[in-house]
């Protein structure tokens, strides 16, 4: 019986040079030394072997299963090197093939319609001030001419913090009393540009968070006049020449007078359609005379300084410029929205 087991090594080996890959390798495995194997299976014969032949018997038989399990980590290990070799081959990069176009990402539409705005009052003399999200209730309205009685306030429901006193800005429009404080007593011509925050129900035009650029111009004699060239000028830069542009009456605790403007409609041209309400015109804008409480809390006299401001919404004029009619998608990440304006960089 001892002597069958040289045979058997001999045959099994035999075998374990034939498997060609590693499939037909684990298949030898479980065939010889696998636990119902056959070299593991001839330790149930030992019942078979006279009593004082036994321990050469079961000695012969680990030397045996020893011996193939170096083997088959020999063979396995040699089989895996050949495979990533052939691997290698396949995935070999063809230097003779066309490249691959990266695909390249783009700037969000709120962000693109921001510079633009930015690059053209930039070309007029006007600076970039950035100022905080996070303000005094005294900064965003009591320096505003928005006492905590004024009604104004119930039009911008707030975000307050822990701190009543503390809030999110519902408006870029404190940054005008930071930039007055700052840089008095020179003239002022500056952009403020931010994110905004009101507790509003979200729908398709009305968001809890969305961008606004304010714009501020404080200098000795300051007219209304200025004002309307410089918005004037702006929409032609914006919106194209020739675009037709008005203004309206209108009230802001911080100006005085106020003043809304409004562009000939993008869609009919002025001639009224479902976008424009059948009015011909859209509104882009709220602007006016600053206030001269404000001048005075910004560190201004207002009997020798006068000042204009204006304040836009990013996202709704990308919405006239482009025909997007929900607000919400700007803050989706829905990305067939957002590459289609990879063009406009």
């Amino acid at each position: 019986m001892i002597d069958q087991l040289d045979d058997i090594e001999a045959r099994v080996s035999a075998a374990l040079d034939q498997a060609a890959d590693l499939e037909q390798l684990e298949e030898w495995r479980l065939a010889t030394i696998g636990r119902k194997g056959e070299v593991q299976l001839l330790t149930r014969r030992m019942g078979e072997i006279e009593p004082a032949d036994r321990p050469a018997f079961g000695k012969r038989i680990n030397e045996i299963k020893t011996s193939l399990q170096a083997a088959f980590e020999a063979r396995q290990e040699a089989l895996k090197r050949s495979a990533h070799e052939t691997d290698g081959d396949t995935d070999r990069i063809d230097v003779t093939l066309p490249g691959r176009r990266p695909h390249l990402g783009g700037l969000h539409p709120s962000t693109l319609v921001m510079r633009r705005i930015e690059r053209i009052f930039g070309d007029m003399g006007f600076q970039t001030y950035r100022s905080p999200d996070v303000v005094t209730d005294q900064l965003n309205f009591g320096d505003l001419n928005m006492p905590p009685d004024h009604p104004a306030r119930d039009m911008q429901d707030t975000f307050y913090t822990t701190d009543p006193s503390v809030v999110l800005r519902t408006h870029t429009s404190g940054g005008q009393i930071l930039a007055m404080q700052e840089r008095h007593p020179e003239p002022i011509r500056v952009i403020l540009p931010g994110m905004c925050y009101r507790n509003e129900q979200i729908t398709a035009r009305s968001e809890i968070q969305f961008h606004q650029i304010e714009g501020l111009a404080v200098g000795p004699a300051i007219t209304f006049a200025d004002l309307k060239g410089t918005l004037t000028e702006f929409a032609r830069r914006l919106f194209g020449e020739g675009r037709g542009a008005r203004f309206r009456a209108s009230y802001f605790p911080f100006t005085e007078p106020s003043a809304e403007m409004d562009i000939a409609c993008l869609l009919c041209d002025g001639q009224g359609c479902q976008l424009c309400k059948e009015t011909g015109w859209l509104e882009i804008l709220g602007c006016g005379m600053v206030h001269p409480t404000v001048l005075e809390n910004g560190g201004y006299d207002p009997d020798e300084w006068s000042g204009f401001a204006f304040g836009m919404g990013p996202e709704r004029i990308a919405m006239l410029r482009h025909g997007i009619r929900d607000i919400r998608y700007f803050w989706s990440n829905d990305l067939r929205f957002l590459r289609q304006f990879q063009r406009f960089v």
